[in-house]
């Protein structure tokens, strides 16, 4: 007897499901995504307290960070050839359960190898988050309102790295260090329910999707898989260890960029060729896309470095605790979230060009005005530079994220979103390796500088020792000690200012940088009407 095949045409005519409420699907997904981004950068505050739970040392407990961003970008771009084969709300719903698993798992940890297993699983629960909403929220909001719907994702992407230290901050110094695990669990089983609820694949897309997933089954890309995993877990390994391995130094860290260069350049020969591909790179032929994505990972290394700069500004040289630095920082955050959805109505009536160029002249602006930071900047000074860079990132994000994706067409959708936070992902990664590289080593030269100067035969040093062994005199010590704790002292002022000059010369490099991105926007090319090729939402809501 003969099956009924059903075909995206039959499926189209099927009967209308109910209307589509696009704000409880966003609500719904972005649970998820804001969890992922939080947790990139709330563990790092708490390392000190979980290295003495578990026993590591300071290099040791980095694995904990680590092995969580080796787990996200080896996901990312597999997005999509999951979710053909299961299925995207599958995909997510899983994913999600394995985030809140290993965020649970993780705190119970009992030493060094369990955290970072753990942290490896929630990893690879985070990498399909961030993809995953972003094309649901696509699929969900009109053509005129993709500006809006990445708005709304830029939020999630960009205001959970900011809060992240502060609340993380807060957690340790008034709870377990636990808790910032255990946190994620209530919140996770809620968005799951509101996933399982309301968001509803559209049934033509899940009919194109179950006709390429036979595709892709009889034609496995085991190969591909492997070598994208390869490569990027062995470049991801070089760029968050390479500092603290001295680069080339380091034969683990040679071997990890020969390594990560062969993998990556035989998985982009091979995807190429592929009879049914697990990445579509052929993606990047579209000039919309490809501007886009590679701008928007350029923008990012930028954006990634700048925010990383100043809390450790503030907690090694101002005596900020994390909490405090975090607190500082909120006016950054406040200002993105006012600004993005502004953007995002924007977005559409004004060139993406013209947004994104303005956006780096107030981030370049930003960073300029960081490098007259000193150790008596208040923090008046701190809320007036990051309030400008707020405004800059979110003039930035929005039409980047949307201008990128705006001629894809929708059943490639995942795809593209993959790509898209792989990019930026290793954009970021990129700008924090080289700045962190460049910190330690302005810092040392810097120090090196001012010890050029310190002749104890020059009068303005004899005074200053001698005032300050009078000083110390006065307070009880005795002769000798005095003269040994002066000198004590003026080697730790001589760090402190050599410091502040390496600071400021990175945050003039990130106002350097931000010139030299502005001409490329020449480049950033327009999708040819707004939203691109979708007419229409394609996500929907049971109510």
């Amino acid at each position: 007897m003969a099956t009924a095949v059903a075909t995206p045409e039959v499926l189209a005519q099927a009967t209308p499901k109910a209307p589509v409420n696009k704000w409880l699907v966003t609500l719904s997904v972005t649970f998820g995504t804001l969890m992922g981004a939080i947790d990139s950068s709330i563990v790092n505050v708490a390392l000190p307290q979980i290295r003495g739970a578990v026993g590591a040392t300071v290099q040791e407990i980095t694995w904990a960070t680590t092995g969580f961003v080796i787990a996200t970008v080896m996901v990312m771009p597999l997005t999509g050839f999951l979710g053909r084969m299961f299925g995207q709300k599958r995909v997510y719903l899983a994913c999600l359960v394995l985030f809140v698993a290993g965020s649970f798992l993780c705190g119970l940890a009992w030493n060094l190898p369990t955290l970072v297993l753990f942290r490896f699983l929630q990893g690879l629960g985070a990498g399909a988050l961030q993809p995953t909403e972003q094309a649901i929220l696509r699929q969900t909001f009109p053509p005129r309102e993709q500006g809006t719907a990445m708005a709304i994702f830029g939020m999630a992407v960009m205001v959970g790295p900011a809060i992240g230290p502060t609340l993380g901050g807060y957690i340790v110094d008034n709870w377990h260090w636990s808790w910032i695990f255990f946190i994620n669990v209530p919140v996770g089983i809620l968005g799951f329910f509101m996933v399982a609820r309301f968001v509803q694949e559209d049934e033509q897309l899940r009919a194109t999707a179950r006709l390429e997933a036979e595709k892709q089954r009889k034609h496995m890309d085991w190969s591909g898989i492997t070598l994208l995993c390869m490569g990027l877990a062995s470049l991801q390994y070089f760029l968050e260890e390479g500092q603290a391995d001295d680069w080339f130094e380091s034969p683990v860290i040679v071997l990890c960029a020969l390594l990560s260069a062969t993998c990556l350049i035989a998985f982009v020969i091979r995807e190429l060729t592929a009879v049914a591909p697990a990445v579509n790179l052929r993606l990047f032929k579209d000039p919309v896309f490809a501007s886009g994505t590679l701008l928007g990972a350029l923008v990012f290394a930028v954006l990634m470095a700048s925010m990383f700069l100043l809390p450790v500004f503030m907690q090694e040289l101002l005596g900020f605790t994390a909490t405090q630095s975090g607190f500082s920082l909120m006016p950054r955050t406040l200002v993105m979230m006012l600004m993005m959805p502004i953007v995002g109505r924007l977005y559409g009536k004004v060139p993406a060009r013209v947004l994104v160029g303005i956006g780096i002249v107030f981030a370049g602006f930003g960073a300029y005005e960081m490098s007259h930071f000193s150790l008596a900047t208040g923090s008046s000074n701190i809320i007036a530079a990051i309030a400008l860079q707020g405004v800059g990132f979110s003039l930035m994000f929005v039409p980047l994220s949307a201008t990128a994706l705006g001629s894809i067409p929708r059943e490639r959708m995942a795809d593209a979103t993959g790509l898209n936070s792989l990019l930026r992902q290793i954009g970021g990664s990129v700008g924090l390796a080289i700045f962190t590289t460049l910190l330690s080593r302005y810092t040392v030269l810097s120090k090196a500088s001012i010890a050029a100067h310190l002749n104890p035969e020059r009068w303005e040093v004899a005074s200053r020792m001698a005032a300050t062994q009078k000083g110390l005199m006065q307070h009880g010590l005795d002769a000798a000690s005095a003269s040994m704790a002066s000198l004590q002292l003026m080697v730790g002022n001589v760090s402190r200012q050599a410091m502040v000059l390496a600071f400021d010369k990175l945050f003039v490099l990130a106002s350097l940088m931000f010139v030299v991105v502005l001409p490329l926007i020449y480049f950033l090319k327009d999708p040819p009407s707004v939203g691109g090729s979708h007419e229409k939402p394609h996500i929907d809501v049971e109510i």
